[in-house]
Order: structure tokens, then sequence, then C-alpha cells
């Protein structure tokens, strides 16, 4: 089987070097053969990189990808590791695209509702009704801060 030098990887699947030294440090990659200290490769870990950049096009973070590789028995099919893993994505999307839903209702009322002069004036017209509310629970998207006035 040929072996193949970090920079014929990197060219076959669009890859920087750096981001495949960077799959090996974090354990995502398994560390190459060295042949006079350089990382030779065989044909397969085009497919493992084929995995991995598709799973982050669907949004899958490298703690993910790493528990899809390595998360699971090795008797676990490919299959089912990606039904438990598509699985919890959807339901973070799902919360996700509640939250941006949320966020543009709250920008359209902005929009709508604010007329003040001053930043100062949005600040107390925002904490009253902040302080009048009860409180919302917080989301990395909104920070209670920065929420519209009602």
């Amino acid at each position: 089987m040929p072996q193949l030098t970090i920079s014929e990887v990197a060219q076959q699947v669009g890859l920087r070097p750096s981001a495949i030294r960077y799959y090996e440090q974090i354990g995502i990659l398994l560390p190459p053969q060295r042949i006079s200290g350089q990382r030779r490769y065989d044909a397969t870990v085009l497919n493992r990189l084929a995995v991995i950049q598709r799973a982050r096009q669907l949004g899958f973070t490298l703690d993910e990808i790493k528990r899809l590789f390595f998360g699971f028995r090795n008797v676990t099919p490919a299959s089912a590791r990606w039904q438990e893993l598509s699985q919890r994505k959807l339901s973070e999307l799902e919360v996700l695209s509640g939250q941006i839903r949320m966020m543009q209702r709250l920008l359209r009322k902005m929009m709508e509702k604010c007329h003040c002069d001053t930043l100062d004036q949005c600040g107390r017209g925002i904490f009253k009704s902040d302080c009048a509310a009860p409180p919302a629970k917080p989301s990395p998207l909104r920070p209670r801060t920065a929420r519209s006035h009602r």
C-alpha cells in the first residue's frame, strides 16, 4: 500500500497540513508511521478525513467527532453511531432554532417599539422592563443584559 506524505493527504482532501497535525494532536487521527522523521499515511486516512469533514459540515464539534470514532464499542456499526449523534444534534438544533425565533421576535419588537434618543434612555427602559419581568432562562445567544424593551 503506498505511503502518502502529509502534503499529499492535505492536497487530496482539501485541508491544510496544520489541520491534519491538529487532528492528530487531539486524538481524532491516530499518529502516522514516520519514515526518516516524516509522517507517512496509508490511504485509509483519506476515508477518515472524509468522515471528519462531513461531520464538520453537519455541525458536529471536534469532541463529538472524536466520540463518533472512539466513544462506542468497536462492534457498534457506523450507522448506529451516526444515528445516536445525529439525534442529539437534531435536538440541539431544535433548541437553537427556538432561540433564533425568539431573538427575531425581540429584534422586530425592538425595531417597532424603541424610540429612544440615547442609549442611557434605552438602558432605563430595559432595566425597568427586566426588573418587572420574571427572570428568563439564560441563553448563550441572548444574554439577559441584551434584552429589548417590552
